[in-house]
């Protein structure tokens, strides 16, 4: 667990050259698609949030009847976060990206800016987080966009029902970043039918066009790593190294955020190792998932068929053999043949269609209620994504010239334009 601690800071802290933005009204300082992604929004261009606002903590059980493996005894209920307003207001759903809980850092931020505006929110954890995977999903393997909007519907209308009672809601209203973005969409499609919320509006942050080819520009990122993917532990401790020295000779005693601009500010870092870092970073998520996700089918794909892990056993083996795992090992191996045996007939080509915006277009053309928001360098799109959500969303799609993948998240013009979009009077 050492080396994993260490990758995960070594993710945040090895960063490239900073420019300057260009003059074009836009005020998001980084220009490169990496380097965004990796350090996100400067301190300063942060809006100011009160210290302290009205939330707590849901704990909902979604499936009653399920035993949780004894590995998973700290796991009592899928976790939501609710932040309140004393007054009628309206409600927004916040769906987080692949891998983060309902407490992530942007999922926190957006949550307070919705708040400061006067919205009741409820955030929610991705269904590739651990917790959902043990607590909500019903076939915990996640990555189906159908299957994964039909456990978010279910987990908000369980998180609905238990504050009801406690507020009063105008309206309600939905969004979601990365793959919480793509996953909005559908859930919004699905409330078309069943109606429980009637979303007045819908925003897709940073989405996926396509689940798989986004993932597979995502694992391409290993390939910059020198030596390919197979170098991983070299480039690591590469990493490290560089990382170390530039510490030990530093006058820093911590962390924080003058540390991380000053790493950023020495060059330190090619563009390919900063894409290799997002690579590994991406690696991490993918290995709880999958860990999570065998260990709750007990499908023998990391951890021997019928092997009960205690909490007294150590599972780092198992997360080493994860971490090795690609996406589209995932893809092959363990989420598609799962969801052939459910659908007879299923081609892997149907089934990575499904996979995608695509494949509800007609009713995102459709509904004035839905609006995209993304980046022009956003490396998880192509060139052909790009145009084709322009195309889709037309005038309700909102595309800045940089900011990378999420890394303009948390600047105050989108905070600002997110608000500004739900745009209902309190």
């Amino acid at each position: 667990m050492k080396q994993l601690i260490l990758l995960i800071i070594v993710s945040f802290i090895m960063l490239p050259l900073m420019t300057v933005a260009a003059d074009d009204g836009y005020g998001y300082p980084i220009q490169g698609s990496y380097e965004a992604t990796i350090i996100g929004t400067p301190a300063q261009l942060m809006p100011e949030f009160p210290v302290t606002i009205r939330t707590r903590q849901l704990v909902l059980e979604i499936n009653p009847d399920r035993k949780r493996p004894p590995i998973f005894f700290y796991d009592e209920g899928l976790r939501c976060t609710f932040a309140y307003q004393d007054k009628k207001a309206p409600l927004v759903f916040l769906i987080a990206g692949a891998g983060s809980g309902d407490r992530s850092v942007k999922l926190m931020t957006m949550m307070k800016a919705f708040y400061m505006a006067g919205y009741h929110v409820i955030t929610v954890p991705s269904p590739s987080h651990a917790n959902f995977i043990i607590s909500a999903s019903r076939s915990s393997v996640p990555g189906d966009l159908t299957e994964d909007a039909a456990d978010l519907y279910r987990v908000m209308e369980s998180a609905w029902k238990q504050v009801a009672g406690e507020i009063e809601v105008s309206s309600f209203n939905l969004s979601g970043y990365s793959l919480g973005g793509t996953q909005a969409a559908f859930v919004a499609k699905l409330d078309e039918e069943r109606k429980a919320f009637n979303f007045r509006k819908v925003l897709l942050i940073n989405p996926a066009v396509s689940l798989y080819s986004s993932a597979t520009r995502i694992e391409d990122l290993m390939t910059q790593i020198p030596g390919g993917p197979k170098k991983q532990g070299v480039f690591f401790n590469s990493m490290l190294s560089k990382f170390s020295q530039y510490y030990r000779y530093g006058n820093f005693v911590a962390i924080n955020d003058e540390f991380l601009y000053s790493i950023y500010a020495e060059k330190l870092f090619s563009r390919e190792e900063t894409a290799g870092l997002i690579g590994l970073t991406y690696r991490i998520n993918l290995a709880g998932m999958i860990f999570a996700s065998d260990v709750m089918t007990n499908s023998g794909y990391v951890v021997p068929k019928n092997r009960i892990l205690k909490t007294t056993d150590s599972i780092f083996d198992y997360f080493l053999v994860s971490s090795h795992l690609s996406f589209i090992d995932y893809f092959n191996e363990y989420l598609f043949p799962y969801f052939q045996k459910q659908r007879p007939g299923l081609t892997k080509q149907q089934y990575i269609n499904s996979l995608s915006l695509r494949s509800i277009e007609g009713y995102l053309a459709s509904s004035a209620k839905i609006a995209v928001m993304t980046n022009e360098n956003d490396f998880i799109l192509t060139r052909e994504d790009l145009a084709y959500l322009r195309q889709l969303f037309g005038g309700r799609a909102m595309i800045y010239p940089r900011g990378g993948h999420l890394g303009n998240l948390e600047f105050k013009e989108n905070l600002a334009y997110m608000v500004a979009f739900f745009g209902e009077q309190k």
